[in-house]
């Protein structure tokens, strides 16, 4: 072996055409050739010529360094050889095939399946360990999982690593790393090595070792191309091609192949099934997420929010409208309610237009079950130091029946009691709490206004009205009792009308039959009728606005929360430019990287959205605990985590897309 490189090109006439040798010592066609490339970058205006016309033959088992200044352009040329770049301008053929003609996919099978890169500064994925590093290449292939971990151990024992093929790369020694790398390069055969400055970072020691490496490479019958500045390191290798300012200065055989080997088989590189390169890029995220776990749970807040939101305030929504509902329809959906004064009057329950007299002609009518005139007002109550003032309704013997009200203790009066003026009161809930708080209410008697009545029953409790009022603060006396000695007058407030069945249609005769029967006694319609069901289907459509309104908050707040998600994602494309690079240099396709970063996306909104559901029905259930009505439904937990794995999937699509189409020697060259 000579000494150094420079001795042996003063020994030998210098090659200065610009032109490698063409013919092949086998005669046949060579791994690599490569005819008039050339490589511009275009800055703004300014266009920079870092290749000029290279002539180039690589034969299968060349040991070849490529050797130059800082400058010279070699880095060009390995990234153009290793199919990361592509030429300005002129041919490269691969075994026979013309690498111009390949798509992105074809050009990525290549690496993955023909080249093994050796980066100076290693280029090992940081959240991974010696054997995760090594196994990357095949990750990309139909290799099972357990052949993968098998190959990449043995590699490694092979390399020297044994007992450190479980650490991570900032636990290991340059040299280490450097092993590591060149264990990757060959995980999926390493035809051909491409080595980027391989002893740069390295020092004295692990440089001659990792050369040493190479150069065992070479006699196994891998085809070996050493990019480097350094005429010792060149020396190790058979031939030596010299670049300066983009030319071929020389090119100089320094000895002869040492091997006629055939390079080792690799484990195959197949190209796996959809459903297999789906599972493995869904492992590749999630370990990419659990790397950064802080980032991920600030990520995954604004889907949980979001998706809580929509759970919460449906439900939230949802119970509000069935409690207006049952409330109004607790009051009969049955009745018509029929007020003084014509339709849109102002000021109508001051009018005397409505007498118990009306109410006796309704009840004529077949379809009405019951009508009761309802004569009301505030009045003052009192017992033994007690007294309270609460309103009284002057009404019918048959009003349980109208308003499907039963008495809970005691009883109704009767019409008997009606005809004969008696003192006698029905009391709500709240007037027996609240005047008699310590005695039995039945029997016991009270003063209305200074008149002396009896409470003959307690009515069961209705709780509060859809507009909020408490309708167990009432007390009912009969209708003739309350007009001469409560009221002193007999027009009455309303008359509730009970019809026979709550079907629409008999409500709808029996609404006519009301209306023409009151417009024939009055001659003129000095009333209003309205229908309780067209009152419940008016407050459902409210509830429901409402309901969608709340909807529509809380899918906005999802929608920001995918925009977090975008961005989260974004962010993670750029800190990770040059873990993309390194996964396009082992070969994977554009759309492996797109799918991996778009199930990062998907895997983060879904979770989110598993925790949302969770969130959102904790929330809900705390809130029914504490009284509010709610209602639980399936459809609003769907639509929350259908809306968060949409989220994820439209969001998510841009930085997934942004990742793909990088190229892979500007986001190796990211810091």
């Amino acid at each position: 072996m000579t000494d150094s490189v420079s001795d042996t090109l003063t020994a030998d006439p210098v090659v200065t055409t610009g032109k490698a040798p063409v013919k092949t010592r086998s005669g046949g066609e060579p791994l690599i050739r490569i005819r008039g490339v050339t490589k511009s970058y275009q800055t703004g205006a300014l266009t920079t010529q870092v290749l000029h016309g290279i002539d180039m033959d690589i034969e299968q088992g060349d040991f070849v360094a490529i050797v130059g200044s800082s400058g010279s352009g070699k880095s060009t040329l390995m990234n153009i050889l290793g199919c990361l770049d592509k030429p300005s301008s002129g041919e490269y053929w691969f075994k026979g095939e013309r690498v111009a003609d390949m798509d992105p996919d074809d050009l990525a099978r290549l690496r993955r399946g023909a080249f093994g890169f050796v980066f100076q500064q290693y280029n090992l994925l940081g959240g991974a360990n010696a054997v995760a590093n090594t196994e990357l290449p095949a990750s990309y292939t139909a290799l099972s999982s357990d052949a993968r971990r098998a190959r990449a151990e043995a590699l490694l024992t092979r390399l020297g690593l044994a007992e450190r093929m479980h650490h991570k790369p900032t636990e290991l020694s340059g040299g280490q790393q450097q092993r590591v790398s060149i264990a990757r390069a060959l995980m999926n055969g390493g035809e051909i090595i491409l080595a980027d400055e391989p002893t740069g970072a390295l020092d004295s020691q692990s440089g001659q070792e990792v050369m040493a490496l190479l150069q065992d490479l070479s006699e196994q019958g891998h085809t070996v191309i050493v990019i480097t500045h350094d005429h010792d390191v060149a020396a190790h290798a058979e031939r030596v091609i010299e670049l300066k300012d983009g030319h071929i200065l020389s090119d100089k055989r320094l000895r002869e192949r040492q091997s006629s080997a055939t390079p080792p088989a690799g484990p195959g590189v197949s190209q796996p099934s959809s459903v297999l390169d789906l599972m493995r890029a869904f492992f590749t995220a999630f370990g990419a997420l659990r790397q950064n776990i802080f980032r991920t749970a600030l990520t995954l807040l604004g889907i949980v929010i979001g998706v809580a939101a929509v759970i919460s305030m449906l439900a939230i929504g949802q119970g509000a409208r069935q409690d207006v509902v049952d409330r109004i329809s607790a009051m009969g959906s049955n009745l018509l309610s029929v007020f003084p004064g014509a339709p849109n009057q102002r000021g109508r329950w001051g009018v005397a237009t409505l007498t118990p007299e009306d109410a006796d002609a309704i009840n004529a009518i077949p379809e009405v079950l019951a009508a009761v005139p309802e004569l009301t007002g505030n009045r003052t109550l009192r017992r033994e130091g007690f007294d309270k003032e609460t309103q009284v309704n002057a009404t019918y013997a048959s009003f349980p029946i109208a308003r499907q009200w039963e008495v809970a203790r005691g009883s109704f009066f009767t019409d008997e009691d009606d005809q004969l003026y008696a003192t006698v009161a029905v009391i709500g809930q709240t007037v027996a709490r609240q005047l008699f708080p310590d005695r039995d209410p039945l029997g016991e008697v009270m003063l209305i206004n200074n008149v002396l009545f009896r409470v003959i029953g307690v009515m069961s409790e209705r709780g509060a009205s859809p507009w909020g009022q408490d309708q167990d603060d009432v007390v009912f006396v009969p209708f003739n009792t309350g007009s001469l000695r409560l009221f002193g007058q007999r027009w009455v407030r309303n008359i509730t009308v009970a019809a026979v069945s709550s079907d629409s249609q008999v409500m709808e005769v029996a609404h006519d039959k009301v209306h023409a029967i009151l417009l024939e006694r009055h001659g003129v319609e000095d009333f209003t009728i309205r229908n309780m069901a067209s009152i419940i289907e008016t407050a459902t459509e409210t509830q429901n606005t409402m309901t969608l309104l709340l909807g529509v908050i809380a899918v906005i707040s999802l929608v920001v929360g995918g925009i977090g998600v975008m961005n989260i994602m974004l962010v993670s494309v750029t800190e990770r430019t040059r873990e993309i690079g390194i996964r396009m240099a082992v070969g994977a396709k554009r759309a492996q990287i797109r799918l991996q970063f778009l199930i990062e996306a998907v895997t983060v909104a879904l979770l989110g959205g598993v925790i949302g559901v969770a969130l959102g029905l904790g929330i809900t259930w705390v809130i029914a605990s504490l009284g509010t009505t709610v209602v639980f439904a399936t459809t609003p937990v769907l639509l929350a985590f259908g809306c968060s794995f949409l989220t994820g999937l439209i969001f998510g699509y841009v930085p997934a897309r942004k990742a793909a189409q990088l190229d892979p020697v500007q986001a190796l060259a990211s810091e």
